[in-house]
């Protein structure tokens, strides 16, 4: 390895979604500060509205929307040192079949990364190969560290692809109290946990019941979405259409916002198991992880066993200011100093190598003849990374066509999102009946 690194100039990062896009761009600016940001936000039902990006506050030097087939004809041009993929599994792993194949031949290629965007406590093992045959797999803990090694030796494949890190968006000034505010309680929505009506209808209604108790308090329902946008998962009960069923008291609203500015004003952060509760918890702000559900894993609350933070609606009614335990956090990647040196290291050396090899997945047509094609598929590739027949052209030619396949895309796209959220549930409560 060379004595001193040649820096990384530029990072690419393709994202399907805002909460994506804010992990995959401040990930990319914990690699490499000052390297020019190229975003790429891939066309689909969770392609993130500009509201939603400002929201996330996080802007590029160059930001374009793209179909899997045009971010791989036009990463085979691209001279990025390092390819972000902040997407869902099924798609990074289309992505290094398809980038694998685009870059045959190639000297050079960039070095790429991929991870999670926040708990992992669900479809461990499919997630992990799924993301299998990057460069580098962030893991964002100690604890996920070892236990994606373990996935990885257990089937055979590489594991020296994980490196430890931690949630990128842990950052913001440590908690400390003020008089001279009313005590801000803040319940972090979240689209899809609890995903059921009446679930859902009770936590909201738990949050008006404290606001009554406690007139003295300000309570936050903190939102991720509004009706007709999509995050990562899709939202079928939004608590803006719960709560108009509700009269609201008047210490009780619904917020939006970059989630870092409203944990500024912030005294007791209350979620399910939002990934809100690690960012109060890197902070030191008193945090509520709800039982009132149960502790399950469909919830993801169980994540948060021996943390310090598990309580009840009555407990929090009652005066409770729950306080993490120091070495959960430091297990769990909440707490540490410079949690991204080690993949900044990485990352540099091997960004600094000529003649990386092909990305190898674990998944091949040989280890998963009756998996990986459909996972291909849905992004129009076959089992060897080439477009299928019939896939849609990488791009359009001429300003009028390319404006005109726009603007009918666009109102796809928004018929697609009104179609998941508003006509489907409605089918399914008459199958219900």
């Amino acid at each position: 390895m060379p004595t001193s690194a040649t820096p990384v100039k530029k990072i690419t990062v393709l994202a399907d979604s805002d909460t994506r896009w804010k992990w995959g761009a401040q990930t990319a600016r914990r690699i490499a500060e000052d390297a020019c940001l190229d975003a790429r936000l891939l066309r689909g039902r969770a392609t993130p509205t500009t509201r939603q990006l400002a929201e996330v506050g996080m802007p590029a030097d160059s930001m374009r929307e793209v179909t899997a087939a045009q971010f791989l004809a036009q990463t085979d041009r691209d001279s990025a040192d390092v390819v972000v993929l902040a997407c869902v599994g099924g798609t990074v792993q289309a992505m290094l079949h398809g980038l694998a194949r685009a870059w045959q031949g190639h000297e050079r290629r960039p070095v790429l990364v991929t991870g999670y965007v926040g708990v992992v406590y669900e479809k461990l093992a499919d997630g992990l190969l799924l993301r299998h045959g990057a460069d580098v797999v962030l893991a964002n803990s100690r604890d996920d560290a070892e236990r994606f090694r373990a996935v990885y030796r257990g089937v055979g494949a590489d594991a020296d692809c994980v490196v430890e890190s931690a949630l990128p968006f842990l950052t913001g000034q440590p908690y400390q109290p003020s008089t001279e505010r009313p005590l801000t309680v803040v319940f972090a929505a979240q689209p899809s946990v609890p995903d059921g009506r009446r679930d859902r209808e009770y936590l909201l209604e738990r949050a008006v019941r404290h606001a009554e108790a406690h007139a003295d308090r300000e309570v936050l329902v903190k939102l991720r979405s509004k009706p007709g946008e999509h995050t990562t998962h899709i939202e079928e009960n939004p608590y803006p259409k719960l709560a108009a069923r509700h009269r609201l008291p008047p210490n009780l609203r619904l917020v939006y916002g970059h989630m870092g500015e409203v944990l500024d004003r912030t005294d007791l952060l209350v979620t399910v198991s939002s990934t809100a509760a690690l960012e109060s918890m890197h902070r030191g702000i008193p945090t509520a992880v709800l039982t009132d559900l149960g502790v399950r894993e469909a919830l993801g609350n169980h994540h948060f066993l021996g943390s310090g933070c598990l309580a009840s609606w009555d407990q929090l009614d009652a005066g409770l200011l729950p306080e993490a335990d120091a070495g959960w956090l430091r297990r769990h990647g909440v707490l540490g100093d410079d949690p991204f040196r080690a993949v900044r290291e990485r990352v540099t050396a091997l960004a600094d190598e000529s003649g990386l090899p092909a990305p190898r997945p674990y998944y091949t047509a040989r280890t998963a003849p009756g998996y990986l094609p459909g996972i291909l598929a849905r992004h129009h590739l076959d089992v060897t990374g080439a477009p299928l027949p019939g896939a849609p052209a990488p791009a359009a030619r001429g300003r009028l066509r390319g404006a005109v396949r726009e603007f009918s895309r666009n109102a796809a796209r928004t018929l697609y999102r009104q179609g998941v959220q508003r006509v489907a549930p409605v089918i399914r409560r008459w199958g219900q009946l």
